[in-house]
């Protein structure tokens, strides 16, 4: 069955897809549009058949149920196109609701197609989880970005039962999240939960030591090149130890 695709005021790109409602500006725009199901299909195959080869997912804003609906619906067109082809997906984003990311998240792990995921500006809190759930190896970020990890918030009123029953549920997402990270982090329970405790910023070298990402790099292969140029990680050097005091009486 063709997914469906809703569509709300989210800022998110999948490429050239009109037919989608969106525009490939300097901000992108989701709109409505008119046509059926029918037409929506066959606009979206010839529209696919004009592609670019690479065809990137963005994520610009705030993770809410809408931007979710948005990135899902293109992981779903995208796989019914090629299950073989690298999605590539843009993260800049400072975090949002945790189950609109989740959804985000279980798509990413659901669909065939490997996902390469990349750091342009921020990925933090959710957003970081994103690019940290990239396929093995393909998990980047740009020299300047920065990456945040932390545990889920939120806040409860009414009667002392039902704030119990949200504390209750905004731990067990806490445990989730938590697991979450140590899969793709390959960090222990323990580390993961130390780390977020707080606000715990990270330089993409950083985050690249933690295990949120593979690769920081500055540009793709030039010419002549096979490979991208990396940021090295630079050399430790030792704090300078002062001459002994010889000891007096």
């Amino acid at each position: 069955m063709w997914p469906g695709i809703l569509v709300g005021g989210a800022r998110v790109a999948a490429g050239r897809y009109p037919a989608l409602g969106l525009r490939l500006a300097s901000r992108f725009a989701a709109q409505r549009t008119p046509q059926s199901g029918l037409a929506l299909q066959r606009s979206l195959h010839v529209t696919a058949a004009r592609a670019l080869p690479l065809i990137p997912i963005v994520v610009e804003q705030t993770i809410d149920d809408s931007v979710a609906s948005l990135v899902i619906a293109q992981l779903l067109f995208l796989q019914s196109e090629s299950n073989k082809k690298p999605i590539h997906m843009y993260i800049n984003s400072p975090g949002g609701v945790v189950t609109a990311g989740l959804a985000i998240y279980d798509t990413m792990q659901y669909i065939l197609n490997p996902i390469c995921t990349w750091c342009v500006g921020q990925a933090a809190s959710m957003g970081s989880l994103l690019l940290a759930a990239g396929s093995p190896g393909m998990r980047h970020s740009l020299p300047n970005s920065r990456i945040m990890i932390h545990q889920p918030s939120g806040g409860a009123r009414g009667q002392a039962t039902d704030i119990a029953i949200q504390a209750e549920e905004i731990m067990k997402l806490k445990k989730q999240l938590y697991s979450i990270y140590a899969k793709h982090t390959k960090q222990s329970l323990q580390v993961i939960e130390s780390a977020m405790e707080r606000d715990r910023y990270m330089s993409p070298m950083e985050a690249q030591e933690f295990g949120i990402l593979d690769k920081v790099l500055v540009h793709p292969p030039q010419d002549g090149e096979d490979e991208p140029t990396l940021v090295e990680k630079e050399p430790v050097v030792a704090a300078p130890t002062a001459d002994p005091v010889p000891a007096s009486t």
